[in-house]
């Protein structure tokens, strides 16, 4: 298993948005962890590596670092749930960071998770 603060910062540093309320950033962590001393452990962490900053409810990630899915996201078939929305699914959509693979996701899922969406 990843370490969860390592693969929330990884995902962090890896969104698309220009910035985000708190919440959905949550949303986002939520699929890491549903610990929220865990999801505070990632944010300060993040914050302190210079991966994000925060302001007035706003989390503005650093840009740059983008997840490819032509390399950095892999499909898998099986029986899966997704683990954003919880939905049943046969093909998982997975992401892969150097601190490990993260997913499954659907397929809208995994953009929305990136910021694609």
């Amino acid at each position: 298993m990843s370490d969860p603060v390592e693969l929330g910062c990884e995902l962090l540093e890896h969104c698309e948005d220009e910035a985000l309320e708190l919440s959905a950033a949550v949303d986002r962590l939520e699929t890491v962890t549903t610990d929220p001393h865990l999801t505070r452990e990632i944010l300060d962490t993040a914050e302190k590596r210079g991966i994000i900053t925060r302001e007035d409810g706003l989390i503005r990630p650093r840009r740059g670092a983008f997840v490819s899915f032509e390399s950095e996201v892999v499909t898998k078939e099986g029986e899966f749930s997704c683990r954003r929305c919880g939905a049943g699914l046969s093909t998982g959509h997975f992401i892969r960071f150097e601190s490990g693979e993260h997913g499954p996701f659907g397929s809208s899922c995994v953009r929305k998770v990136t910021g694609r969406e």
